[in-house]
């Protein structure tokens, strides 16, 4: 029988010709970008065990400990030891061994442990929110067969992972539409706030928002636990989750959501009231006397003001929710990374936002002011900006080095957003030509195609009424009484306003132009938000190099001297110690090597041999044997030691203390 290493518990539109391309093209990324999303890593990383993994012990250690990169979260079950037979031989108390900056956490093991190979199964929730968990084996005595089955599923990961995923995506949709909306409407175009399609816009973006909110709460159990949905109903889970920190990010987000309530109501209530009744030109209404209409002008202004600051308020607080759960609260410069966050979530917000309420308007509001796209090209520059600077400085934040770049996910992510960033920003510059056209007047007689269409419409409503009252009353009394016949009226009439909006609408060029440009940019930006949405969810470069070193692995520097340090113990008589390499100049090519032997008294230890051996694994180079030279006692050196390609090599060193007693040790190094 094989036992599974346990979880821890806790009427027909318009379409453009090239939209359904566009959709089906995004819908491909989506899914390719989704799926290789899964399951998602996270930004703390497991640096060293106790024992080390594949280490073989003489004797039973009296307690398994575990060191991360960053402070986690952690409970009594949150570290299983099993024997070979799969049966938990751990005392299932955490210790918390955590010391300045040194983040341990430990659990106990049963004395008398027999000789065989033992599972370390662990999981965890990273200070930026996303679960972590993995396993690693060690043996006492000697290795020997186990039937236990490491998880296949890491935590985050399966179908409650990708509910989460999407949750999170449409949390981010939900605010960019709920703050750019707004801020478009009061930045750029306030009489848009009497028009039902952004009403309907925002609206919309409010009630996504709060949906995905409760969802990404009620999914957080297990989430970062179980991975089963039926605990969703776990009320002790949901409690334990609104004593975290992510949970706590949550319900401030549905409080501040609830504030935004009353905000929308006074913006498409009281303030859209007052636009209405100044009418489209901004003055006053005729039976209002002058004095009047400037107080109510003054008023409007007033609360338009209000509005402004308030809404600015909100908006910083619900992107605050992020900012202070997830990768800017963690790493080095939190106070600085965590304001950028929110400026940078901000500046999103308004730019793509903004851009989803302009091409509503551009497709649903003939008579859109120029003045009102002018002023949002200057907005979404000066968002694009705060974009760039906040951008470039969590880039730096995240990665940590330049081929973190290239050799992480996250740096390939961050690459796939940059490129999608530039073909935005290539497009916003041909909608500024657009904008340009419009604001020069280039397009003549609108107003007079407008007026021209409106008045072959009015007459022939006017011919229908004359046709209507013509007809005898007995027979337009049985008109309404066939619902087949006032269903095709209905239609009829529908069909009449579609297509006078749309002869408005295309009757400038300008505008038709203006409006597929916007539709274009709105389509990259979907899928920008896709992957923005999975490199939240994605481990930093920094983390994984810091993980990497973990395994083994060092970073070197180029032009400057490799030197690593590594601990030895051949089992014989006087068989500890460590070895001390130095590689100069640690780079492709010629490199001159020394090794120094230190006993535990950190005397000098001369070793009957040592050899030393290099290997490129990812190339199959090696391994390329090195026999150093004696040049005092416990000092060997050898000159020309030739590197012949750049990549993550092994050195293996081959200690031999006595006839008989010999160990090998080894690290990776990045040789540039």
């Amino acid at each position: 029988m094989t036992a599974t290493a346990p979880a821890p518990a806790p009427a027909r539109a318009h379409i453009p010709a090239f939209l359904p391309r566009c959709a089906l093209v995004l819908a491909a990324l989506l899914a390719t970008l989704f799926a290789a999303a899964a399951p998602a890593t996270a930004h703390a990383a497991l640096t060293a065990s106790d024992p080390k993994d594949g280490a073989v012990v003489a004797t039973a250690p009296a307690q398994v400990t575990l060191s991360f990169s960053e402070q986690v979260a952690m409970g009594d079950d949150s570290i299983r030891v099993m024997d070979p037979q799969g049966k938990r031989v751990d005392t299932g108390e955490l210790r918390d061994m955590c010391s300045g900056s040194t983040i341990r956490y430990g659990t106990a093991l049963h004395s008398g442990l027999p000789d065989g190979t033992y599972t370390v199964a662990w999981q965890a929730v990273s200070a930026d929110s996303h679960p972590i968990s993995g396993a690693f084996t060690f043996s006492i005595g000697a290795p020997s067969a186990t039937q236990v089955a490491l998880p296949a599923q890491q935590a985050g990961g399966g179908p409650v992972g990708v509910a989460y995923g999407l949750a999170r995506y449409a949390a981010y949709a939900g605010f960019i539409v709920l703050v750019g909306g707004a801020a478009f409407i009061l930045l750029c175009w306030r009489r848009g706030s009497v028009e039902r399609p952004l009403q309907k816009l925002v609206l919309r973006g409010w009630v996504t928002l709060t949906a995905a909110t409760l969802a990404t709460l009620a999914l957080r159990n297990p989430y970062t636990g179980s991975g089963k949905f039926a605990d969703v109903f776990d009320l002790d889970g949901l409690k334990a989750v609104l004593e975290t920190k992510t949970g706590a990010s949550l319900v401030s987000r549905l409080l501040l959501l609830g504030a935004a309530a009353l905000f929308i109501a006074v913006l498409f209530g009281a303030y859209a009231r007052r636009q209405q009744a100044a009418g489209t030109a901004g003055t006053p209404a005729p039976s209002k006397g002058e004095d009047e209409g400037g107080q109510d002008r003054k008023d409007t202004a007033d609360l338009a003001f209000g509005l402004g600051i308030g809404g600015s308020v909100l908006a910083a607080g619900i992107a605050a929710t992020w900012a202070l759960a997830e990768h800017a609260s963690t790493g080095i410069q939190p106070g600085i990374a965590m304001p950028a966050d929110i400026l940078h979530l901000l500046g999103v917000a308004t730019w793509l936002g903004g851009l989803a309420a302009l091409l509503v308007a551009l497709h649903k509001v003939p008579d859109i002011e120029r003045a009102a796209v002018r002023r949002f090209s200057k907005v979404a520059f000066i968002s694009v900006l705060v974009i760039t600077i906040t951008g470039v400085y969590q880039s730096w934040r995240q990665l940590g080095s330049w081929s973190a770049l290239t050799d992480t996910s996250y740096g390939r992510l961050l690459l796939i957003k940059v490129g999608l960033v530039a073909v935005l920003v290539g497009i916003a510059y041909v909608s500024r030509g657009w904008t340009a056209r419009l604001a020069e007047g280039r397009v003549p007689n609108k107003a007079a195609k407008t007026k021209a269409v409106v008045s072959r419409e009015t007459t022939a409503d006017v011919s229908r009424e004359t046709t209507r009252e013509t007809v005898p009353a007995a027979t337009r009394e049985t008109v309404p009484s066939d619902p087949k016949r006032a269903t095709q009226l209905a239609r009829q009439r529908a069909a009449r306003e579609n297509a006078r909006e749309k002869q408005v609408r295309d009757s400038d060029p300008g505008r038709a132009g203006l409006r597929r440009s916007v539709l274009a940019e709105a389509c990259v930006a979907v899928a920008l938000l896709a992957v923005t949405t999975i490199l939240t969810n994605t481990e930093p470069g920094r983390a994984v190099q810091q993980e990497t070193g973990r395994n083994g692995a060092s970073t070197a520097v180029p032009n400057r001297a490799v030197k690593i340090t590594l601990p030895f113990d051949t089992g014989g008589q006087n068989g500890k110690g460590t070895v001390r390499l130095e590689l100069d100049p640690g780079r492709v090519g010629a490199n001159t090597l020394h090794l120094w032997a230190d006993g535990p008294d950190g005397q000098p230890l001369d070793l009957p041999e040592i050899k030393v051996a290099f290997t490129l694994p990812a190339k199959d180079i090696g391994p390329l044997p090195v026999a150093p030279d004696r040049a005092a006692p416990g000092h060997w050196t050898s000159s020309g030691v030739q590197l012949p390609l750049a990549g993550e090599w092994r050195i293996d060193v081959t200690v031999r203390t006595s006839d008989i007693d010999q160990t090998t040790v080894q690290k990776n190094v990045k040789i540039g």
